[in-house]
């Protein structure tokens, strides 16, 4: 089984245009919103091995929120910052965990959860979590065909 798990960064603040968009943190929203989905999807029982995160604030203080709720450690990476889909599923797929989350920015996300869902995810809004499971234990195929399933939670959808 391979299992890549998409998350938009939460909701950043924009009121802080001299920092940059690289170090912009999250808005009040972001740090509510970040610790829900994060619990959310500990909840579904689901246990990544590797959490990798794009290097920018947002990015990382979202993924350590996800990391806490699930027992990992982020790991940084300055390739996913403002990557393309592409880019995204190949990172997931040279770290080569069983199960690997990518913490990254759209619209990257959203291209990516588009194509893998056949069109079912129309839109990454921010901390939108994305699950996409296929049987097969080897990336290199899970990054070439459909996943067999998928589902899809964001704050204020759901639970």
């Amino acid at each position: 089984m391979t299992t890549l798990v998409l998350v938009r960064h939460a909701k950043s603040d924009w009121g802080t245009p001299q920092l940059g968009d690289h170090d912009r943190p999250l808005n009040d929203r972001g740090l509510r919103d970040a610790p829900e989905m994060a619990r959310r999807l500990a909840e579904t029982g689901l246990r990544p091995t590797a959490i990798l995160s794009s290097t920018a604030l947002r990015a990382r203080t979202t993924a350590g929120f996800f990391g806490a709720a699930l027992g990992l450690e982020p790991e940084p990476d300055p390739e996913l910052y403002g990557a393309p889909a592409r880019t995204l599923l190949g990172a997931a797929a040279r770290r080569g965990a069983a199960a690997v989350v990518v913490v990254a920015h759209d619209p990257g996300m959203t291209v990516l959860a588009e194509a893998l869902s056949g069109g079912g995810i129309g839109h990454m809004p921010t901390c939108a979590v994305a699950v996409f499971e296929w049987a097969t234990s080897d990336w290199d195929v899970a990054s070439s065909i459909g996943p067999d399933r998928w589902s899809f939670d964001a704050p204020g959808h759901g639970q």
